[in-house]
């Protein structure tokens, strides 16, 4: 078997220039649409898709590394691309555990269609469990979907948006039905994307008045509420550990910024560099222990993920864990490396400024730190007694 090299997928010069257009991006609320055509023709769309259907056939554990790579370049083009590989991955998962229905995802991506991930909504803490978008049976086995959608990821260049609704009118009510609707007169996208941080992704607002999924596109019809459905594990398994992947990467990065900084950096005090003085060496040590374990987890659990290890009710707990860990992980990281540079990280065309307002965001993803500790107390403790 040969092994798995990921910069013959993403190599250096390819992410050096997605890291000199990041900066643009940033600067003008664009979105990567040059980063996006090359990840195309590197066929990274299909990373996820089985070989027999025109993919890579990677797992995973290496879509994983891949994300990783890629978030030391261009963290928002890396989250943006995310939500295209959740739903391939998500096929993956069902596949592997024998159920067919993503199979059009698989064959879509390999074709070039790129999926948006349409699941979260303004005010809905359930996410997965619950949606406040209507969900109307229609004669044919059709459904349309009329509500609003935040957060859209790839808003400017989706053809599918993946998402739930809630049917409150067939006999067996209320059900969350996941779907997939393409882009029509009956989707209106908003240009309300101008953030802090992690601008190229233009995860813009999404209005769905009545937007139509086939009958074929519909591809769970699942009860509310928290269950061990494949569908859910499915979505949760890959959004939680490729979410975690994007912010490993930006700490990798600032910790790699932050050693070449200390490096270069002359003390007039000393004569020495910075690398030589105490205070910085703990302080990076302290990012390199931060930082080392979390690659080593998101391989362990995505493996799991691909060999169908059964985690039981911890596999909740490890995937909130994980995303948790990652995030206030790279947030301390990337605070650690600015105080390493300097005030000269303090401008905005820094780099290392862009890490830093970029990796706010990994707070605001689900699983949040309130919603990460309610699921590992619950693991251990049992459920609040009522």
């Amino acid at each position: 078997m040969t092994a798995f090299d990921p910069a013959l997928v993403l190599p250096d010069d390819l992410l050096e220039r997605f890291r000199e257009r990041a900066a643009v991006h940033d600067r003008e609320n664009t979105f990567p649409d040059d980063d996006l055509a090359e990840l195309k023709d590197a066929g990274y769309l299909a990373i996820l898709v089985p070989t027999e259907l025109g993919g890579a056939g990677l797992g995973l554990a290496e879509a994983s590394v891949l994300q990783q790579r890629l978030a030391t370049a261009a963290p928002a083009t890396a989250l943006a691309v995310n939500m295209h590989l959740v739903w391939t991955g998500v096929a993956k998962v069902l596949a592997d555990r024998g159920l067919d229905a993503l199979r059009f995802v698989q064959e879509g991506a390999a074709a070039g269609e790129v999926f948006a991930f349409g699941i979260s909504e303004a005010g809905n803490d359930l996410v997965l469990f619950g949606s406040d978008t209507r969900a109307e049976p229609l004669d044919d086995g059709s459904y349309a979907f009329t509500g609003t959608k935040i957060f859209t990821s790839l808003a400017p260049v989706w053809t599918q948006l993946g998402l739930h609704g809630l049917d409150t009118t067939s006999p067996d009510a209320p059900k969350l039905v996941y779907a997939f609707v393409p882009r029509s007169d009956a989707v209106v996208t908003r240009d309300d994307w101008d953030t802090l941080g992690m601008r190229a992704t233009q995860s813009r607002t999404t209005e769905l008045h009545g937007a139509t999924a086939p009958a074929d596109r519909i591809v769970r019809r699942v009860d509310p509420g928290p269950q061990p459905d494949p569908i859910v594990f499915g979505i949760f398994s890959v959004f939680e550990l490729l979410l975690a992947s994007v912010y490993t990467g930006i700490a990798r990065r600032a910790l790699d910024l932050a050693v070449t900084t200390a490096r270069r950096r002359t003390s007039k005090r000393t004569g020495t560099t910075y690398a030589q003085d105490p205070d910085i060496r703990w302080r990076i040590a302290d990012m390199g222990l931060a930082y080392d374990a979390l690659p080593a987890q998101l391989q362990s659990l995505a493996t799991d993920v691909d060999r169908r290890v059964d985690h039981g009710p911890l596999w909740f707990a490890k995937l909130s864990g994980i995303k948790h860990r990652a995030v206030t992980m790279a947030k301390q990281v990337v605070d650690d490396a600015v105080l390493v540079a300097g005030g000269s990280s303090y401008a905005a065309g820094s780099e290392l400024s862009r890490l830093y307002r970029d990796v706010l965001a990994g707070l605001f993803h689900p699983s949040d730190p309130e919603s990460a500790h309610a699921t590992v107390a619950t693991a251990w403790l049992g459920p609040l007694e009522t």
